[in-house]
Protein backbone atom coordinates (compact mmCIF):
# COMPACT_ATOMS: atom_id res chain seq x y z
CA UNK A 1 0.00 0.00 0.00
CA UNK A 2 1.61 3.58 -0.90
CA UNK A 3 0.34 5.27 1.91
CA UNK A 4 2.19 8.90 0.44
CA UNK A 5 -0.68 8.85 -1.69
CA UNK A 6 -3.13 7.70 0.53
CA UNK A 7 -1.91 9.87 2.79
CA UNK A 8 -2.91 12.99 0.54
CA UNK A 9 -6.48 11.61 0.07
CA UNK A 10 -7.10 13.20 3.54
CA UNK A 11 -6.93 16.68 3.00
CA UNK A 12 -6.52 17.50 6.91
CA UNK A 13 -2.93 15.50 6.97
CA UNK A 14 -1.68 18.16 4.78
CA UNK A 15 -1.05 20.90 7.54
CA UNK A 16 2.00 21.81 9.90
CA UNK A 17 1.32 22.31 13.49
CA UNK A 18 3.95 24.43 15.11
CA UNK A 19 6.07 24.21 12.10
CA UNK A 20 5.78 20.35 11.76
CA UNK A 21 3.90 18.07 9.45
CA UNK A 22 0.80 17.03 11.07
CA UNK A 23 1.42 13.35 12.73
CA UNK A 24 -2.12 12.38 13.83
CA UNK A 25 -1.74 9.51 15.96
CA UNK A 26 -4.91 9.63 17.20
CA UNK A 27 -7.26 6.98 14.73
CA UNK A 28 -8.54 4.73 17.87
CA UNK A 29 -10.44 7.62 19.32
CA UNK A 30 -11.17 8.95 15.74
CA UNK A 31 -10.38 8.46 12.07
CA UNK A 32 -9.79 11.23 9.62
CA UNK A 33 -11.64 11.67 6.86
CA UNK A 34 -10.90 11.16 2.87
CA UNK A 35 -11.65 13.63 0.07
CA UNK A 36 -14.45 10.67 -1.04
CA UNK A 37 -16.14 10.90 2.00
CA UNK A 38 -16.27 14.78 1.90
CA UNK A 39 -17.46 15.36 -1.51
CA UNK A 40 -20.15 12.83 -0.90
CA UNK A 41 -21.44 14.79 2.48
CA UNK A 42 -20.71 17.64 -0.12
CA UNK A 43 -22.82 16.30 -2.70
CA UNK A 44 -25.87 15.27 -0.67
CA UNK A 45 -26.30 18.64 1.05
CA UNK A 46 -26.31 20.58 -2.41
CA UNK A 47 -28.06 18.19 -4.36
CA UNK A 48 -30.08 15.14 -2.69
CA UNK A 49 -30.94 17.10 0.41
CA UNK A 50 -34.97 15.98 1.78
CA UNK A 51 -36.19 13.87 4.32
CA UNK A 52 -36.62 9.87 3.15
CA UNK A 53 -39.18 7.44 3.29
CA UNK A 54 -41.98 10.15 2.88
CA UNK A 55 -41.57 12.21 -0.01
CA UNK A 56 -42.75 11.39 -3.57
CA UNK A 57 -40.58 14.22 -4.97
CA UNK A 58 -37.74 13.67 -6.55
CA UNK A 59 -35.15 15.26 -3.80
CA UNK A 60 -36.86 13.12 -1.17
CA UNK A 61 -37.22 9.56 -3.54
CA UNK A 62 -32.70 10.17 -4.30
CA UNK A 63 -32.34 10.86 -0.54
CA UNK A 64 -34.28 7.44 0.35
CA UNK A 65 -32.35 5.80 -2.71
CA UNK A 66 -28.95 6.81 -1.14
CA UNK A 67 -30.05 5.93 2.68
CA UNK A 68 -31.09 2.89 2.02
CA UNK A 69 -28.25 2.19 -0.32
CA UNK A 70 -26.13 2.62 2.35
CA UNK A 71 -27.95 0.30 4.40
CA UNK A 72 -27.18 -2.07 2.30
CA UNK A 73 -23.46 -1.38 1.86
CA UNK A 74 -23.14 -1.96 5.60
CA UNK A 75 -25.22 -4.96 5.76
CA UNK A 76 -22.68 -6.78 2.73
CA UNK A 77 -20.04 -4.94 4.23
CA UNK A 78 -20.22 -6.92 7.35
CA UNK A 79 -21.50 -10.26 5.72
CA UNK A 80 -25.58 -9.44 7.09
CA UNK A 81 -27.91 -12.61 5.78
CA UNK A 82 -30.65 -9.58 5.66
CA UNK A 83 -30.55 -5.63 5.17
CA UNK A 84 -33.34 -5.08 7.78
CA UNK A 85 -30.89 -6.47 10.20
CA UNK A 86 -28.81 -3.12 9.97
CA UNK A 87 -30.18 -0.63 12.32
CA UNK A 88 -28.46 2.89 12.11
CA UNK A 89 -27.62 4.46 15.34
CA UNK A 90 -25.81 7.59 16.51
CA UNK A 91 -22.55 5.46 17.41
CA UNK A 92 -21.68 2.28 19.07
CA UNK A 93 -22.86 3.66 22.37
CA UNK A 94 -25.92 4.23 21.24
CA UNK A 95 -25.94 0.52 19.99
CA UNK A 96 -25.16 -1.14 22.90
CA UNK A 97 -27.30 1.25 25.00
CA UNK A 98 -30.31 -0.14 22.85
CA UNK A 99 -29.42 -3.63 23.55
CA UNK A 100 -29.12 -3.24 27.31
CA UNK A 101 -32.39 -1.00 27.13
CA UNK A 102 -34.25 -3.42 24.84
CA UNK A 103 -33.39 -6.91 25.07
CA UNK A 104 -31.69 -6.97 28.37
CA UNK A 105 -34.48 -5.70 30.25
CA UNK A 106 -36.93 -8.10 28.86
CA UNK A 107 -34.82 -11.42 29.00
CA UNK A 108 -32.80 -10.88 32.60
CA UNK A 109 -34.58 -11.26 35.94
CA UNK A 110 -33.43 -11.03 39.22
CA UNK A 111 -30.43 -13.91 39.75
CA UNK A 112 -29.70 -14.00 35.74
CA UNK A 113 -26.26 -13.14 34.86
CA UNK A 114 -24.79 -10.83 32.53
CA UNK A 115 -20.86 -11.29 31.31
CA UNK A 116 -18.37 -8.94 30.39
CA UNK A 117 -14.66 -8.19 31.42
CA UNK A 118 -13.03 -5.32 33.17
CA UNK A 119 -11.06 -4.68 29.99
CA UNK A 120 -14.31 -3.58 28.30
CA UNK A 121 -14.92 0.68 27.05
CA UNK A 122 -17.32 2.50 29.92
CA UNK A 123 -19.75 2.48 26.56
CA UNK A 124 -19.49 -1.89 27.06
CA UNK A 125 -19.98 -1.83 31.05
CA UNK A 126 -22.68 0.92 32.11
CA UNK A 127 -25.25 -0.06 29.79
CA UNK A 128 -24.70 -3.44 31.49
CA UNK A 129 -24.54 -1.92 35.32
CA UNK A 130 -27.91 -0.20 34.18
CA UNK A 131 -29.64 -3.22 33.20
CA UNK A 132 -28.36 -5.32 35.80
CA UNK A 133 -29.93 -2.80 38.56
CA UNK A 134 -32.96 -2.23 36.84
CA UNK A 135 -33.29 -6.35 36.22
CA UNK A 136 -31.43 -8.02 39.39
CA UNK A 137 -29.01 -9.33 37.04
CA UNK A 138 -25.80 -10.19 38.42
CA UNK A 139 -23.18 -8.50 36.26
CA UNK A 140 -20.04 -10.77 36.38
CA UNK A 141 -16.35 -9.83 35.45
CA UNK A 142 -14.10 -12.15 33.24
CA UNK A 143 -10.97 -12.07 35.79
CA UNK A 144 -7.76 -10.36 33.80
CA UNK A 145 -4.42 -11.62 33.58
CA UNK A 146 -1.65 -9.49 34.01
CA UNK A 147 -1.28 -7.91 30.71
CA UNK A 148 -4.81 -6.77 30.70
CA UNK A 149 -6.38 -9.90 28.57
CA UNK A 150 -8.34 -12.69 29.84
CA UNK A 151 -8.32 -16.89 28.51
CA UNK A 152 -10.84 -18.79 27.19
CA UNK A 153 -10.59 -21.03 30.18
CA UNK A 154 -11.56 -17.47 32.05
CA UNK A 155 -14.42 -16.77 30.06
CA UNK A 156 -15.90 -20.25 29.56
CA UNK A 157 -15.75 -20.74 33.84
CA UNK A 158 -17.73 -17.45 33.82
CA UNK A 159 -20.46 -18.27 32.06
CA UNK A 160 -22.92 -20.49 33.30
CA UNK A 161 -26.21 -21.62 32.33
CA UNK A 162 -28.11 -18.33 34.34
CA UNK A 163 -26.34 -16.00 31.88
CA UNK A 164 -28.06 -14.44 29.65
CA UNK A 165 -26.28 -11.96 27.73
CA UNK A 166 -22.10 -11.53 27.24
CA UNK A 167 -20.86 -8.51 26.20
CA UNK A 168 -17.41 -8.52 24.79
CA UNK A 169 -15.07 -5.92 22.85
CA UNK A 170 -13.50 -7.40 19.28
CA UNK A 171 -10.81 -5.34 19.63
CA UNK A 172 -9.58 -3.67 22.96
CA UNK A 173 -9.08 0.35 22.59
CA UNK A 174 -6.45 0.21 24.94
CA UNK A 175 -4.55 -3.05 24.49
CA UNK A 176 -5.22 -3.23 20.58
CA UNK A 177 -5.52 -7.01 21.04
CA UNK A 178 -8.42 -9.14 19.55
CA UNK A 179 -10.33 -11.18 21.98
CA UNK A 180 -11.75 -14.37 20.55
CA UNK A 181 -15.30 -13.64 20.11
CA UNK A 182 -16.05 -16.74 18.09
CA UNK A 183 -14.33 -19.54 20.87
CA UNK A 184 -16.89 -17.29 23.19
CA UNK A 185 -20.11 -17.05 21.49
CA UNK A 186 -19.78 -20.97 21.16
CA UNK A 187 -19.93 -21.01 24.77
CA UNK A 188 -22.74 -18.46 25.17
CA UNK A 189 -24.46 -20.06 22.98
CA UNK A 190 -23.85 -23.82 24.59
CA UNK A 191 -24.95 -22.38 27.70
CA UNK A 192 -28.44 -20.17 25.97
CA UNK A 193 -26.98 -16.70 26.39
CA UNK A 194 -26.54 -14.31 23.62
CA UNK A 195 -23.56 -12.52 22.82
CA UNK A 196 -22.87 -8.89 21.96
CA UNK A 197 -19.78 -7.50 20.72
CA UNK A 198 -18.40 -4.21 20.61
CA UNK A 199 -16.45 -3.68 17.29
CA UNK A 200 -15.41 -0.27 17.45
CA UNK A 201 -12.03 -0.89 17.04
CA UNK A 202 -12.01 -3.85 14.94
CA UNK A 203 -14.34 -2.48 12.16
CA UNK A 204 -11.54 0.02 10.67
CA UNK A 205 -8.99 -2.26 10.45
CA UNK A 206 -9.91 -6.12 9.44
CA UNK A 207 -12.46 -7.78 8.28
CA UNK A 208 -16.01 -8.52 10.03
CA UNK A 209 -17.80 -11.56 9.04
CA UNK A 210 -20.79 -11.50 11.65
CA UNK A 211 -22.20 -14.86 10.37
CA UNK A 212 -19.16 -16.46 10.42
CA UNK A 213 -18.48 -15.32 14.09
CA UNK A 214 -21.80 -16.19 14.94
CA UNK A 215 -22.65 -12.86 17.04
CA UNK A 216 -26.11 -12.19 18.23
CA UNK A 217 -25.30 -7.99 18.13
CA UNK A 218 -22.51 -6.76 17.08
CA UNK A 219 -21.86 -2.58 17.34
CA UNK A 220 -19.40 -0.06 15.46
CA UNK A 221 -19.12 3.30 14.84
CA UNK A 222 -18.88 5.37 11.32
CA UNK A 223 -16.46 8.00 12.56
CA UNK A 224 -13.83 5.56 13.74
CA UNK A 225 -13.46 4.03 10.07
CA UNK A 226 -13.03 7.38 7.79
CA UNK A 227 -16.71 8.12 8.06
CA UNK A 228 -18.65 11.01 9.69
CA UNK A 229 -19.42 11.58 12.88
CA UNK A 230 -22.47 11.15 14.43
CA UNK A 231 -23.34 7.44 12.65
CA UNK A 232 -23.17 3.93 14.06
CA UNK A 233 -24.71 0.57 13.52
CA UNK A 234 -25.95 -2.13 15.65
CA UNK A 235 -26.38 -5.55 13.95
CA UNK A 236 -28.76 -7.84 15.08
CA UNK A 237 -29.75 -11.48 14.20
CA UNK A 238 -32.97 -11.06 12.60
CA UNK A 239 -34.99 -13.13 15.14
CA UNK A 240 -33.98 -11.14 18.26
CA UNK A 241 -34.26 -7.66 16.62
CA UNK A 242 -38.38 -8.72 15.88
CA UNK A 243 -38.76 -9.70 19.75
CA UNK A 244 -37.21 -6.17 21.03
CA UNK A 245 -39.37 -3.26 21.32
CA UNK A 246 -38.14 0.12 20.40
CA UNK A 247 -36.66 2.40 22.87
CA UNK A 248 -37.26 5.90 20.87
CA UNK A 249 -40.77 6.73 19.83
CA UNK A 250 -42.00 9.23 17.20
CA UNK A 251 -42.83 9.91 13.53
CA UNK A 252 -41.28 7.63 10.83
CA UNK A 253 -41.24 3.92 13.20
CA UNK A 254 -44.98 3.87 13.08
CA UNK A 255 -47.27 1.48 11.61
CA UNK A 256 -50.39 3.06 13.14
CA UNK A 257 -51.17 5.46 15.64
CA UNK A 258 -54.49 5.70 17.89
CA UNK A 259 -55.25 8.35 21.09
CA UNK A 260 -54.17 5.29 23.45
CA UNK A 261 -51.81 2.83 21.91
CA UNK A 262 -49.98 2.36 18.63
CA UNK A 263 -48.43 -0.19 16.29
CA UNK A 264 -44.66 -0.22 14.85
CA UNK A 265 -43.09 -0.41 12.15
CA UNK A 266 -41.55 -3.31 10.88
CA UNK A 267 -37.30 -3.82 10.94
CA UNK A 268 -35.46 -1.74 10.62
CA UNK A 269 -37.32 1.47 10.55
CA UNK A 270 -39.11 0.48 13.80
CA UNK A 271 -35.82 1.69 15.54
CA UNK A 272 -35.26 4.45 13.73
CA UNK A 273 -37.85 7.00 15.04
CA UNK A 274 -38.00 10.70 13.82
CA UNK A 275 -35.60 12.20 10.86
CA UNK A 276 -32.94 9.32 10.69
CA UNK A 277 -28.88 10.22 10.38
CA UNK A 278 -29.37 11.06 6.48
CA UNK A 279 -26.09 12.89 5.93
CA UNK A 280 -24.25 9.98 8.04
CA UNK A 281 -25.63 7.20 6.86
CA UNK A 282 -24.72 8.34 3.11
CA UNK A 283 -21.32 9.69 3.89
CA UNK A 284 -20.55 5.98 6.01
CA UNK A 285 -21.76 4.39 3.29
CA UNK A 286 -18.30 5.88 1.12
CA UNK A 287 -16.85 5.44 4.06
CA UNK A 288 -17.22 1.56 3.22
CA UNK A 289 -16.55 2.37 -0.74
CA UNK A 290 -13.36 3.78 0.30
CA UNK A 291 -12.05 1.12 2.73
CA UNK A 292 -13.38 -1.67 -0.11
CA UNK A 293 -11.16 -0.06 -2.37
CA UNK A 294 -8.25 -0.53 -0.58
CA UNK A 295 -8.82 -3.93 0.60
CA UNK A 296 -9.24 -4.52 4.33
CA UNK A 297 -6.53 -7.30 4.21
CA UNK A 298 -4.10 -4.48 2.77
CA UNK A 299 -5.18 -2.13 5.83
CA UNK A 300 -4.67 -4.98 8.30
CA UNK A 301 -1.59 -5.71 7.16
CA UNK A 302 -0.26 -1.77 7.39
CA UNK A 303 -1.59 -1.35 10.84
CA UNK A 304 -0.03 -4.51 12.03
CA UNK A 305 3.50 -3.77 10.40
CA UNK A 306 3.35 -0.42 11.67
CA UNK A 307 2.49 -0.84 14.68
CA UNK A 308 5.06 -3.45 15.45
CA UNK A 309 7.71 -1.14 13.91
CA UNK A 310 6.73 1.20 16.55
CA UNK A 311 7.08 -0.95 19.11
CA UNK A 312 10.08 -2.10 18.59
CA UNK A 313 11.46 1.32 18.00
CA UNK A 314 10.19 2.32 21.58
CA UNK A 315 11.53 -1.04 22.98
CA UNK A 316 14.77 1.18 22.93
CA UNK A 317 13.74 4.05 25.18
CA UNK A 318 14.22 4.05 28.85
CA UNK A 319 11.60 4.22 31.52
CA UNK A 320 9.12 3.77 28.76
CA UNK A 321 6.65 0.93 30.39
CA UNK A 322 3.77 -0.24 27.80
CA UNK A 323 0.73 -2.07 28.31
CA UNK A 324 -0.73 -5.18 27.14
CA UNK A 325 0.92 -7.91 25.15
CA UNK A 326 3.84 -7.63 22.82
CA UNK A 327 2.75 -9.31 20.16
CA UNK A 328 -0.62 -9.03 17.73
CA UNK A 329 -1.94 -5.64 18.03
CA UNK A 330 -3.95 -3.63 16.00
CA UNK A 331 -3.27 -0.46 15.12
CA UNK A 332 -2.21 0.98 19.00
CA UNK A 333 0.50 1.07 21.45
CA UNK A 334 -0.78 2.12 25.06
CA UNK A 335 1.92 3.61 27.27
CA UNK A 336 3.61 5.51 29.84
CA UNK A 337 7.05 7.64 30.28
CA UNK A 338 8.76 7.28 33.16
CA UNK A 339 6.76 9.98 35.66
CA UNK A 340 6.19 12.61 33.20
CA UNK A 341 2.38 12.68 33.35
CA UNK A 342 0.42 11.32 30.21
CA UNK A 343 -1.42 14.89 29.62
CA UNK A 344 1.90 16.76 30.07
CA UNK A 345 3.73 13.83 27.70
CA UNK A 346 0.67 14.89 24.99
CA UNK A 347 0.85 18.39 25.12
CA UNK A 348 4.47 18.50 24.85
CA UNK A 349 4.06 16.48 21.65
CA UNK A 350 1.60 18.15 20.23
CA UNK A 351 4.40 21.15 20.04
CA UNK A 352 6.10 18.90 17.75
CA UNK A 353 2.90 18.10 15.65
CA UNK A 354 2.00 14.71 16.90
CA UNK A 355 -1.50 14.01 18.49
CA UNK A 356 -1.87 11.18 20.50
CA UNK A 357 -4.10 10.31 23.57
CA UNK A 358 -3.81 10.91 27.08
CA UNK A 359 -6.04 9.85 29.68
CA UNK A 360 -7.95 6.82 31.01
CA UNK A 361 -9.47 6.08 27.71
CA UNK A 362 -12.95 5.28 29.15
CA UNK A 363 -11.29 2.40 30.62
CA UNK A 364 -11.24 2.74 34.08
CA UNK A 365 -11.39 -0.26 35.46
CA UNK A 366 -8.17 -1.80 33.41
CA UNK A 367 -6.08 1.13 33.98
CA UNK A 368 -6.78 0.19 38.29
CA UNK A 369 -5.72 -3.32 36.90
CA UNK A 370 -2.29 -1.61 35.23
CA UNK A 371 -2.22 0.81 38.47
CA UNK A 372 -2.34 3.55 36.47
CA UNK A 373 -4.60 7.00 36.50
CA UNK A 374 -4.12 7.07 33.00
CA UNK A 375 -1.83 6.45 30.16
CA UNK A 376 -0.83 7.20 26.91
CA UNK A 377 -1.70 6.04 23.49
CA UNK A 378 -0.74 6.06 20.17
CA UNK A 379 -2.66 4.66 17.25
CA UNK A 380 -1.94 4.30 13.84
CA UNK A 381 -4.32 3.88 10.70
CA UNK A 382 -4.04 3.44 6.98
CA UNK A 383 -2.73 7.22 6.12
CA UNK A 384 0.24 6.78 8.59
CA UNK A 385 3.80 6.13 7.69
CA UNK A 386 7.07 5.43 8.94
CA UNK A 387 7.60 9.07 8.82
CA UNK A 388 4.62 9.30 11.45
CA UNK A 389 6.24 6.93 13.67
CA UNK A 390 9.73 8.70 13.44
CA UNK A 391 8.61 11.88 14.19
CA UNK A 392 6.95 10.29 17.03
CA UNK A 393 9.79 8.81 18.27
CA UNK A 394 11.65 12.41 18.04
CA UNK A 395 9.44 13.84 19.78
CA UNK A 396 9.46 11.64 22.27
CA UNK A 397 12.99 11.61 23.87
CA UNK A 398 12.75 15.78 22.86
CA UNK A 399 10.22 15.27 26.08
CA UNK A 400 12.33 13.26 28.17
CA UNK A 401 14.78 15.78 27.57
CA UNK A 402 12.36 18.41 28.25
CA UNK A 403 11.73 16.91 31.62
CA UNK A 404 15.35 15.52 32.58
CA UNK A 405 14.00 13.50 35.40
CA UNK A 406 11.55 10.48 34.30
CA UNK A 407 12.65 8.19 36.73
Amino acid sequence: MDNSNIRKLFPILGQTINGYPLAYLDSAASAQKPIQVIETLKYYYEQDNANVHRGVHTLGSRATEAYEGARAKVARFIHAEWGEEIIFTRGTTSSINLVASSYARAVCKEGDEIVVSAMEHHSNLLPWQQAAKATGAVLKYIPLQTDGTFSIEEAENMITNRTKIVSISHISNVLGVANPVKQIAAIAHNRGAVIMVDGAQSIPHIKVDVQELDCDFYAFSGHKMCGPTGIGVLYGKKAYLEQMEPIEFGGEMIADVGLYDASWKELPWKFEGGTPIIAGAIGLGAAIDFLEQIGLDVIEAHDKQLTSYAVEQMKQIEHLTMYGPEEGRFGLVTFNLGKIHPHDLATVLDTYGVAIRAGHHCCQPLMRHFGASATVRASFYLYNTEADVEQFLFALNKTKEYFKEVE
